[in-house]
């Protein structure tokens, strides 16, 4: 792997500020005191995410030639809705890369819904107690590149291409001895662990791609295991109930680990309990060890008390919209807690100025995020009922349209009915539409669906989302007393990403 360092703005005032850092460390071992000032100044350099923290495609025509390739290569694979249950590929790359993934202590997250906006919430914590992070998360809302973040902001396309280029011919290697080759979402899990072992990181955030036991993210050992709210999805696959979906989820679980289990259906605490007694690991429990111990609407977001595993936390500030947002902002806090050894044998909590300081920074790109004003346009990825319940307590709350358009477009094999339906209270009308993904669900099947839970009268079909999203803002907008109405676009990542691209060119 690449040992380049970032070129600095004025690379004398950082040499300088580097000197400065050693000095101050000048009580400490003497190699300790140069390794903590060098990834303090490589913190510095890195920043904190500026702007929208979505990458658009790269300005140099060469840099974005380069990406287009690495990404036909990778769509040259199987792609993340077909599985082969085992970790044998990835074990494998992971042996002729030299492990890279056990170069740093990891926090492991699983669960339905909410492991996107939770690992964000851990990665703002971690960058603001000063520590290196590498977050791995999918899928992406607008680039690939999103997955792979370094202190808080995706790699750049130049070194998401070197990563690449670095790893491929291990990854031909494997492909080479494996029965099959290694899909596109086990190179880009290779990739990242690489790329955090190359920055290098102080502890990784890892989200899984979907279930646990069998997903590539599972050649980890997670020091912390989170697991988010089981919902059913991907039933297929994971199995019918919660319970069986959390024995597949559970398999993140580690032996000794910490276990930070949010609120879950009591068939799946059950399984979830039983897997964490059967490796010694030690367990917090949302609404007994932590939890939300209030929350208020406020401008922007919410504003929270929250009670951890070492303390109470007041004053928190969260720039996000809904009940589950608190919820996810509760485990994540419980997660570094645990993370750093808080709420065990050290009784003690983490400094408050500096959680509020990381709570206030949070964002998370398609997650109730507002993209336009006036009228109000919300994007949320929600796409299964469980999320799509959430979402619509959450823009009630937030928001309280006096008339809210829908736009939606899915992908095949989702619970379309029990999304639709989830949503009929709120949408005064539904759009409904697809997306450009091979996995869309035609506009017309959709359509035909949305009748049957909103009525003929409620639904109108536009098959380009362009199209439909001018259509639900002329909807929104066509009667004067209607002075508070809103969009909400939903339906998948996928659908919520295109859209956000729209309005950011708009």
């Amino acid at each position: 792997m690449s040992d380049q360092q970032p070129e600095s703005p004025d690379r004398d005032n950082t040499v300088d500020e580097f000197d400065q850092m050693v000095a101050e460390e000048s009580d400490r071992d003497p190699d300790l005191a140069v390794i903590e000032a060098g990834s303090r100044t490589l913190r510095a350099q890195a920043g904190a995410p500026l702007g929208d923290p979505v990458p658009s495609r790269p300005e140099d025509p060469e840099v974005a030639k380069a990406l287009l390739e690495v990404e036909q290569e990778l769509a040259t694979r199987w792609g993340e809705t077909k599985l082969e249950p085992s970790v044998s590929r990835i074990s494998a790359l992971m042996d002729v890369l030299g492990e890279p993934q056990r170069a740093y202590p990891s926090i492991h997250i699983t669960g339905t819904n909410g492991k996107t906006s939770t690992a964000r919430m851990i990665e703002a914590l971690l960058n603001a107690f000063e520590l290196r992070t590498g977050r791995y998360t999918s899928p992406h809302v607008q680039s690939v590149t999103e997955r792979i973040s370094l202190d808080g902001a995706p790699i750049s396309a130049e070194r998401f291409i070197e990563t690449y280029h670095d790893v491929k011919p291990y990854v031909e290697m494997v492909d080479a001895a494996e029965e099959y080759r290694l899909s596109f979402f086990e190179v880009l899990t290779g990739m990242a662990y690489a790329a955090f072992a190359d920055a290098p990181v102080d502890v990784a955030v890892v989200e899984v791609g979907m279930g646990g036991s069998w997903d590539a993210t599972n050649v980890i050992d997670g020091t912390v295991a989170v697991i988010t709210p089981i919902s059913l999805d991907h039933t297929d696959r994971l199995g019918t109930t919660p319970g069986e979906i959390a024995q597949e989820k559970g398999g993140i679980i580690k032996q000794d680990a910490t276990v930070i289990l949010a609120q879950q259906p009591v068939d799946a605490a059950q399984v979830l309990l039983k897997k964490a007694v059967e490796v010694d690991a030690t367990v917090a429990r949302e609404g007994m060890e932590f939890g939300v111990v209030s929350r208020e609407v406020a401008v922007g977001g919410q504003m929270l008390t929250l009670r951890g595993v070492g303390g109470e936390y007041d004053g928190i500030f969260l720039p996000l919209y809904g009940a589950h947002m608190a919820h996810n902002a509760a485990v994540a806090l419980a997660a570094v807690e645990a993370f750093f050894g808080i709420g065990g044998e050290h009784a003690r909590e983490l400094d408050g100025d500096t959680v509020r300081k990381a709570f206030a920074s949070v964002t998370s790109p398609g997650r109730m995020e507002v993209v336009r004003r006036s009228p109000t346009v919300v994007l949320d990825a929600a796409h299964n009922p469980a999320g799509a319940r959430v979402t619509a307590e959450a823009v009630t709350e937030a928001f309280g349209f006096s008339r809210l358009i829908g736009v939606v477009a899915a992908s095949e094999g989702k619970d379309v009915k029990g999304v639709l339906e989830a949503f009929e209270p709120i949408f005064a009308e539904v759009v409904v539409t697809e997306n450009t993904s091979h996995r869309a669900m035609g506009a017309d099947e959709l359509a035909a669906v949305a009748v049957e839970v909103f009525g003929p009268d409620r639904v109108q079909v536009e098959p380009r989302l362009d199209d439909a999203l001018e259509a639900a803002v002329t909807l929104a907008e066509e009667e004067a007393e209607y002075g508070g109405a809103g969009v909400l676009v939903t339906g998948s990542v996928i659908t919520v990403g295109e859209a956000r691209l729209l309005f950011k060119r708009g």
